[in-house]
């Protein structure tokens, strides 16, 4: 089973209406953010190369990093396998990532079979391809495939802002976000965008990057 994709805007707010009719603090976040991003972009072998390129780095590095790439035409999965490592590592990519888009390159993932895989299996499909860790499958369920479902439970961002709301006195663990987000279900993923936004309203109140 799929479950639900979120396809619009319209699926995000009805997902935003389900989340603040069962969670307090999950009400009061939503009425700071206002209307939340939809987020999605096109499923395939570029989703993941800038969701790898975005590993660990601020968005705009990400951005710059992409933007390069786009201005080489080296975004597509065979003019990553034809280009050496080193000539991406010239491009900015550090050695890591520089090998990380070659072996994705390589995966020769089938891009349309996968959007019809339940979300385990593209997770588990993702994550053996080196290089793709539990939180880059994950974005890439989320915003290039639309699943409603799924949840980043490793991303700092989301663990300060569920640290923020709910007023813990720690950041919570992986372990333990996934448990704090199972009330969430099925719309885990318009949880994680009503968190990003709350958490990004939180750092610019207190001026912080």
């Amino acid at each position: 089973m799929i479950g639900r994709i979120i396809h619009g805007p319209d699926c995000v707010a009805e997902g935003a209406a389900w989340l603040a009719a069962r969670d307090l603090v999950m009400q009061h976040i939503l009425s700071q953010t206002g209307p939340l991003p939809l987020r999605r972009v096109a499923e395939g072998f570029g989703a993941l190369l800038y969701a790898i390129l975005g590993q660990q780095v601020s968005v705009a590095s990400a951005r710059a990093l992409w933007a390069r790439l786009e201005a080489a035409g080296l975004t597509g999965a065979d003019r990553i396998c034809a280009t050496a490592e080193e000539d991406l590592r010239g491009l900015g990519l550090s050695r890591q990532k520089a090998r990380y888009a070659k072996a994705l390159a390589e995966a020769k993932i089938d891009y349309a079979a996968l959007s019809i895989c339940p979300d385990a299996q593209v997770i588990a499909t993702l994550t053996a391809v080196t290089g793709i860790g539990q939180w880059t499958a994950e974005i890439y369920a989320m915003f290039a495939l639309g699943r409603a479902d799924v949840f980043a439970s490793g991303d700092l961002a989301l663990q300060e802002g569920v640290r923020i709301a709910y007023g813990l006195p720690n950041r919570p663990t992986s372990k333990a976000m996934a448990q704090i987000a199972q009330q969430w279900s099925p719309w885990r993923a318009v949880a994680a965008r009503a968190l990003w936004s709350y958490y990004a309203l939180a750092k610019a109140r207190e001026g912080i990057g």
